[in-house]
């Protein structure tokens, strides 16, 4: 839900869960900072930690507060901040060394809290979007109770891309509903995301049977999304449109990607076959989308104007050499130099786009003082 406008030619106050979003790009430093060290980058040895954290700050300090701070917003009740605040919390607590049970503890409020907003949802409007985006959020609880209980991050992958694959998939599925989306192509992709979901569900008794599973319903979603989406025909526009089209297409490929990787691996847990299908998800589909909806849902959120500039598509263009170079050449060829130099590019993509943001936030700011400065048509002489 946009946030409301204020008078024409003025930039809106930063609002109060501005906050929220800083703590959210104070997880993004930290899990880059992790991915660095990781990627063997020498960093000071108070970074080491952060290394074996990477994973969950990326997906549930990063992802995880910027999404329930949207839908935060858009549910429009004070008690819906609760999950973005406990799970940036969770995240700081990770970085400065709180115990572990104390911050999962509080990721897992924030997962909860996620959950009770989409229960609100519910209540408000019945939907197939908003039940596609529960079984995200459920997912989310789901993998935050796993490692409260212990379990190592790439033990609950499948969970955390469950979360964040949901979540969108369920968010396109609202945009489509301006195109005619006809009955069986809805029952396509309730079906492709039964047995992606069926899968995860089964990594927790048979790991390598559910991935294979779980791999063969994001297969069948990237196809559904390739053939159905809105982006499908926007692509063939200009300017905003054809840059967040790009993006979008760009993550269906990558999605399907690592459906294939879940299909012929299976569970796996260290190696280039786990190196290759993590980031082919949360970078190649997450990510990419994450870059395609930032020019919509960050003034939203933020009540600023981000206006869209050829240079967005650098990030775009830089997280997916990075991922070819990492995947191609040191994953698969098993050389050193590109998993390391592609691992870098995809960190200088993140903070080129949180860059690049920023300055489309604060040039939007001052243009719309300036406008706000200019007498209206009517009163000029």
């Amino acid at each position: 839900m946009p946030a409301p406008a204020g008078r024409a030619g003025t930039a809106q106050p930063l609002p109060p869960h501005a906050i929220l979003v800083a703590i959210s790009g104070l997880s993004l430093l930290a899990g880059l900072t992790g991915a660095l060290v990781l990627l063997g980058v020498p960093m000071p040895a108070h970074a080491d930690g952060l290394g074996a954290r990477h994973g969950v700050l990326m997906a549930l300090g990063f992802l995880g507060t910027l999404i329930a701070l949207e839908r935060a917003v858009a549910l429009d009740r004070a008690w819906g901040f609760i999950s973005p605040l406990a799970s940036g919390l969770g995240a700081i607590g990770l970085v400065i060394g709180l115990p572990q049970p104390v911050s999962l503890g509080l990721i897992a409020v924030g997962a909860a809290g996620f959950v009770a907003m989409y229960i609100a949802f519910d209540r408000i409007e019945r939907s197939l979007h908003t039940s596609v985006q529960a079984v995200g959020a459920i997912a989310w609880l789901v993998a935050s109770i796993l490692l409260l209980a212990g379990w190592s991050p790439a033990r609950v992958i499948a969970w955390l891309a469950a979360f964040l694959v949901m979540t969108i998939v369920g968010e396109r599925l609202e945009l489509s509903r301006l195109g005619s989306i006809g009955g069986p192509a809805r029952i396509g992709l309730v079906a492709a995301a039964a047995v992606f979901c069926g899968g995860v569900a089964l990594t927790l008794a048979l790991p390598d049977w559910g991935t294979r599973l779980a791999g063969v319903g994001l297969v069948a979603m990237a196809a559904w999304l390739s053939r159905y989406d809105l982006a499908r025909r926007t692509v063939r526009m200009s300017g905003l449109t054809r840059f967040v089209a790009l993006a979008l297409l760009a993550g269906f490929a990558w999605l399907a990607v690592t459906g294939l990787a879940w299909i012929g691996f299976g569970a796996t847990s260290s190696g280039p076959a786990y190196d290759a299908s993590l980031h082919a998800v949360f970078l190649g589909f997450v990510i990419s989308m994450v870059f395609g909806h930032a020019p919509i849902i960050l003034p939203a959120v933020m009540r600023r104007p981000l206006p869209y500039h050829p240079r967005f598509y650098a990030h775009l263009a830089l997280l997916h050499l990075g991922l070819l170079v990492r995947i191609v050449g040191g994953d698969l060829a098993g050389l050193e130099a590109p998993f390391v130099i592609g691992g870098v590019i995809n960190v200088i993509a993140l903070l080129v786009f949180a860059a690049s943001s920023a300055t489309a936030v604060a040039f939007g700011r001052r243009s719309a003082a300036a406008a706000g400065r200019q007498p209206a048509l009517a009163d000029r002489p």
